[in-house]
């Protein structure tokens, strides 16, 4: 009879551990070392709490305080501590609080930085193929498709010899995927290519090279000089990014004319260049969360960024007395021929340039087919609720 209990205790064992790692499953209860994660012992626990937590540092290319994109960059920082639980952390240092905004690349590369915040058209200057990867031409992709063929049509690939070309030692990571920029800020009503014509305008990257063929007189001016800039006479116009960004910067104190929806920059997102040596110092799971902390802020920063962008102008209109236009089909289209003109003639002379371009092209060409006509009219939609656009209130 002993023998026979003995025999019927071992023969029950397996399945109360069975029982017990089902349920462990079931509840969120981590198994592992065959103890229970609630049950292990001591020294195992304290191990874990006294993990030493890894600390990065980045810089950024806006100013902190009221700022959206320095907000931005900060939720990505914090989705980077609440995935790791505390054990990866990154300290964000604003603009110009270690390197100048155009030295991040380098001191990223160098290791004076760990990461930085900032758009690929910040470093055009060293290879103009840099502003394809943000600030490039349409062909009817907004910054969502630009963002999908970096990922699933070849353009990281090309990314990363742009990168290695200008001999930048980074690995990068890119999230938020920014609506069409305005054409910006007037001093009237602007409509046609003949208004425009001889004025002084502010932008940046490839757009300078488009802008200029319809015949505008460029300058290239950081974004906390350009409304001082404008206040003065040293330009006529502007643009910067968005209602919200362009409010904090005060353009409604010297403009009440603002044009939204252009093909200068109509699509561009954030990029967080990381050093390779020490990102490949970290863990395999470190490492994890670095990269899909960017995909999680791509959702995070594009959802807040229509809100906050939609009561920003609504601020604009109703408190400030701005005049708020869509850019005129004259204008938009004028600015397409200068995208041609403009990679017709890089695309001739630089071999690296055109294999984008042409990459783009074919990415483009196939999934804009499907998506421009599988979507309806929104807008349709829209005014038959609201009423015609121009008009309405908000």
């Amino acid at each position: 009879m002993i023998k026979d209990k003995k025999s019927l205790k071992v023969s029950k064992s397996p399945s109360r551990r069975k029982f017990f790692a089902k349920a462990a499953v079931a509840t969120g209860v981590v198994v592992a070392g065959g103890f229970l994660a609630g049950c292990e012992p001591k020294a195992k626990k304290a191990a874990v709490a006294t993990q030493e937590t890894v600390n990065l540092k980045m810089q950024a290319a806006w100013p902190s305080g009221a700022n959206i994109f320095f907000e931005m960059a900060q939720d990505y920082c914090n989705m980077v501590s609440d995935m790791s639980g505390g054990s990866l952390k990154i300290d964000l240092q604003p603009v110009n609080a270690i390197v100048k905004t155009s030295e991040i690349g380098a001191a990223v590369s160098d290791g004076i930085v760990d990461m930085g915040h900032w758009v690929t058209a910040y470093w055009y200057g060293k290879n103009t193929a840099a502003s394809l990867f943000g600030t490039g031409p349409s062909y009817g992709m907004s910054s969502q498709e630009v963002m999908g063929w970096m990922e699933y049509g070849g353009g990281r690939k090309l990314y990363e010899e742009a990168v290695a070309s200008v001999g930048f030692n980074y690995t990068g990571f890119f999230h938020m995927p920014m609506p069409a920029q305005p054409f910006g800020w007037f001093k009237k009503n602007v409509t046609k290519v003949s208004d425009v014509k001889g004025m002084k305008y502010r932008t940046v990257g490839l757009a300078t090279n488009v802008l200029t063929a319809m015949g505008m007189v460029v300058r290239q001016l950081p974004g906390g000089e350009i409304q001082p800039a404008m206040k003065t006479g040293l330009i006529d116009a502007a643009e910067f990014n968005n209602p919200t960004s362009d409010s904090q910067f005060g353009m409604q104190d010297v403009s009440k004319h603002y044009h939204l929806g252009s093909f200068h920059q109509s699509q561009e997102m954030f990029e967080i260049p990381m050093n390779t040596k020490r990102l490949k110092s970290l863990s395999p799971a470190h490492q994890a969360i670095l990269k899909n902390a960017a995909y999680a802020a791509n959702t995070d920063n594009y959802y807040k960024a229509l809100v906050r962008y939609s009561d920003s102008l609504a601020s604009l209109m109703n408190d400030h007395g701005v005049n708020v236009y869509q850019t005129s089909d004259e204008i938009l289209a004028a600015q397409l021929k200068g995208w041609d003109k403009v990679i017709g003639e890089f695309s001739a002379k630089d071999a690296f340039f055109k294999k984008v371009v042409d990459s783009q092209k074919a990415y483009a060409k196939k999934v804009m087919k499907y998506l421009l006509m599988n979507q309806p009219n929104y807008k349709l939609a829209y005014e038959n609720e609201f009423g015609p656009i121009g008009q309405v209130k908000i």
